[in-house]
């Protein structure tokens, strides 16, 4: 019934602003750090945002749920608050997943990690291993230059870093100087290149 629902959405409020504001607050943080790496791996004048996106943004929670009551209840569950909130990915303007090209959404998805990590190392208070699986795939090769450049003079710790194609790893590595290990899988079988 209608009265105990609003009872429900009135103890529910509190919480839904707290999420709203501590996800805003968590995107305030972490695009900057997401936009250093995206330049730093793509070395373009590439235009890139996260936005986040809730209803909470424009009204209040319970006002929406006031103002959604009837079709939530025929529809039978809630269609505002933050479960419904979203980030919204970028690329120049336009949704990364619509316009970018395989090399720019791996990109992107590469900052968003390297970016994570941060954050991670940060509440841990220790550098979480970093794992680069097929990294390679779908990267030019200057943005797969950059990008180990990055992690191998940053302060990113252990990595490992998987590819298909061993001697591409070992070239890109000699090529940047980086302190490296090269171990093969063959048959569950792991064996260290000397």
């Amino acid at each position: 019934n209608l009265s105990s629902l609003s009872l429900y959405d009135e103890q529910l409020a509190p919480l839904a602003h707290i999420i709203f504001d501590k996800r805003q607050l968590f995107l305030n943080q972490l695009a900057p750090i997401f936009l250093n790496y995206y330049n730093a791996i793509s070395n373009t004048s590439e235009q890139v945002t996260i936005h986040y996106d809730s209803q909470l943004s424009e009204k209040n929670f319970l006002d929406l749920c006031i103002q959604n009551s009837e079709k939530d209840r025929l529809v039978k569950f809630t269609s505002v608050g933050v479960h419904k909130d979203d980030l919204i990915f970028q690329l120049n303007g336009h949704p990364v997943k619509r316009v970018g090209s395989q090399g720019q959404q791996k990109t992107y998805l590469l900052a968003l990690k390297l970016a994570q990590f941060d954050f991670m190392q940060e509440a841990l208070g220790y550098k979480p291993m970093l794992l680069l699986d097929d990294v390679f795939d779908k990267l030019d090769d200057n943005r797969v230059e950059h990008l180990m450049k990055l992690v191998d003079k940053h302060h990113f710790g252990q990595i490992f870093v998987t590819d298909t194609h061993p001697e591409r790893s070992k070239q890109i590595f000699n090529k940047i100087n980086a302190d490296y290990k090269l171990f093969h899988i063959k048959n569950g079988a792991i064996e260290k290149e000397e």
